[in-house]
């Protein structure tokens, strides 16, 4: 990891092509992160999982995929489980919060089961963003709950089980996309909250989980903090808000930055993330000259970096056994009615 660049990369398909393999080998990026592209079957995976690893020259590269149930899900039936989205969670919590977290503990433990056993690292989930109900759909479901209280407990038994279970959590989008009322992919939105209100809500869940290993930015505008930048371009809001404010000091992973919230291209979105205070950028489009253009122009990380990297390994060096047939029972109790 201490010769790899800070450039987590998609790839094309379902095997690394020649000059995919070629620019791995160049250029080390530090992970591979996954899509529906690149999911057919688990030998497969496995196959495209261990072809990345043996380019890099690493076999502790990372490798990530956004898992967190619901409508984001890469991994898909018949070959993966089905997992509910997590406002289901919050919905039981409003009945009963010792229920809800017991059946995110079991769907976060067989979740983290199927991806280890894959070679898969980090799971991009879950999400600690706010409900709104004027917010854009992009977030929706995939939030527990509009309570903050609600959002930083059940996020916490998130975080504990997959790291438990032997894959590393990632929080996002931080400081909280729940307000925007624009789809980030496409455009760039504006959230125009004063500091204090952004405090008492949507910042909340965060600094609750400033413990975790990984958190992914927001490529939102917060506009009483940073009117210029998007909070991933924003030296301000990374230093003041996230690592300041909210006090988050584990590795953090820009969004993509291949989304058309960002503009310029992709090597200086890449270069202003990491000079802003991104220790990692996903490029994730399997565009293959784009990836080489970003790769090419960004330096190999820093000591520190790669550190920090192998520390957050270490977390989930020795997963806790599971008992899978009874956690996948005792789900499908829980969450039967609600479903």
């Amino acid at each position: 990891m201490s010769k790899a660049k800070p450039i987590i990369l998609g790839v094309s398909g379902l095997e690394l092509t020649a000059d995919e393999a070629a620019l791995c080998a160049a250029e080390r990026p530090a992970g591979l992160i996954l899509f529906r592209r690149n999911c057919e079957t688990p030998d497969q995976l496995q196959g495209l999982i261990g072809a990345f690893r043996d380019a890099v020259g690493d076999a502790d590269a990372l490798v990530l995929v956004d898992q967190e149930g619901g409508r984001v899900a890469r991994l898909q039936p018949p070959h993966w489980r089905e997992f509910p989205p997590a406002a289901l969670y919050g919905r039981i919590a409003q009945e009963d919060f010792i229920e809800a977290a017991a059946a995110l503990q079991l769907a976060t433990t067989l979740q983290a089961c199927e991806l280890r056993r894959l070679g898969i690292t980090v799971n991009c989930a879950p999400v600690l963003d706010l409900f709104y109900p004027q917010g854009h759909d992009i977030i929706g479901d995939r939030a527990f709950s509009a309570d903050p209280d609600v959002v930083s407990r059940l996020g916490r038994v998130a975080v504990d089980a997959m790291i438990s279970a032997g894959v590393l959590p990632v929080i996002k989008h931080i400081p909280g996309h729940g307000r925007a009322t624009m789809d980030s992919h496409l455009e760039l939105p504006r959230i125009d909250a004063d500091v204090r209100s952004l405090c008492e809500t949507d910042f909340v869940p965060f600094k609750a989980l400033a413990d975790a290993p990984f958190a992914m930015t927001a490529h939102i505008v917060y506009d009483a903090i940073d009117p210029a930048l998007p909070a991933t371009l924003s030296s301000k809001m990374i230093e003041d808000v996230i690592r300041g404010d909210i006090g988050f000091d584990g590795v953090l992973l820009s969004d993509d930055i291949t989304m058309k919230a960002l503009d310029g291209s992709m090597a200086e979105r890449a270069s202003r993330a990491l000079a802003a205070g991104c220790d990692l950028v996903l490029h994730c489009s399997g565009d293959f000259d784009q990836a080489r253009t970003v790769l090419e122009a960004t330096e190999i990380m820093n000591a520190d970096l790669a550190d920090c990297l192998s520390q957050s390994l270490s977390l989930i060096a020795n997963p806790a056994p599971a008992d899978l047939d009874n956690a996948s029972a005792r789900l499908s109790q829980l969450i039967g009615a609600w479903v």
